[in-house]
């Protein structure tokens, strides 16, 4: 679903960035739990990779990748990022919404020259990083990566754009890894923007709402002091 930055929920947690809370949502989606569990693992790789953390001032100290502790702490973010309600099969006990332990740290993020500054940087990380699994992985992720960079590209204040422009750069970006099958169809343009609309007018709604409640209270204490 296509959102402008005052229409979007809130970051959960702000150093994964909105990209990967949107990939958390879509696992949330999948209906078969086999198939949701593979996306939720693939999606806790992507957080590793984009956000390493793996490097340790001693250099004769274990790496924080090879913890145990590491991958608890990025699973519980998964959890967390979902509201708890990501149902999936953990390979550690899920934690509890006050659990001191599942709390976030800030990373080193290290910065790259953007290649398409449409996506951003934590876009095109995600991109290379996926472009790195196995084939069934990738599948598994492309084709909604593929829809998302569509809708980033219509954020833009675009009203149209070539599939095939999508499907080239996501194909550049990967290194020509994630090449989509002919046969697939983007998420048409006219329902990304149909939804941008819609998005809109609720927006507008919650903005006007809250301005005419405090209205009408107002003019219901004046008539309440007009009586006395």
């Amino acid at each position: 679903m296509l959102e402008y930055n005052t229409e979007r929920n809130d970051l959960i947690i702000k150093e994964y960035g909105r990209n990967i809370q949107k990939m958390i949502e879509y696992a949330g989606t999948i209906k078969d739990y086999k198939k949701r569990t593979e996306t939720a693992r693939a999606i806790v790789k992507v957080m590793s990779q984009i956000n390493p953390d793996t490097t340790n001032a001693n250099p004769n100290t274990k790496k924080q990748s090879e913890s145990p502790d590491y991958w608890n702490k990025l699973w519980d973010h998964l959890f967390i990022i979902s509201n708890y309600q990501l149902d999936v099969d953990s390979p550690f006990p899920k934690p509890k919404l006050t659990d001191p332990k599942a709390q976030v740290v800030k990373h080193d993020y290290r910065k790259t020259p953007i290649r398409y500054r449409t996506y951003g940087r934590n876009m095109e990380q995600i991109i290379k990083t996926i472009s790195q699994y196995p084939e069934k992985e990738r599948d598994r992720l492309m084709k909604a990566l593929a829809n998302h960079l569509k809708k980033l590209y219509l954020t833009y204040n675009r009203d149209s754009v070539d599939d095939n422009l999508i499907v080239a750069q996501l194909f550049d970006l990967s290194g020509g890894k994630l090449a989509l099958p002919n046969e697939f169809i983007l998420e048409a343009t006219r329902d990304i923007l149909r939804q941008k609309q819609q998005l809109l007018q609720q927006q507008q709604s919650k903005d006007v709402n809250p301005r005419n409640n405090k209205n009408r209270n107002k003019n219901n204490n004046n008539n309440k002091k007009k009586k006395k």
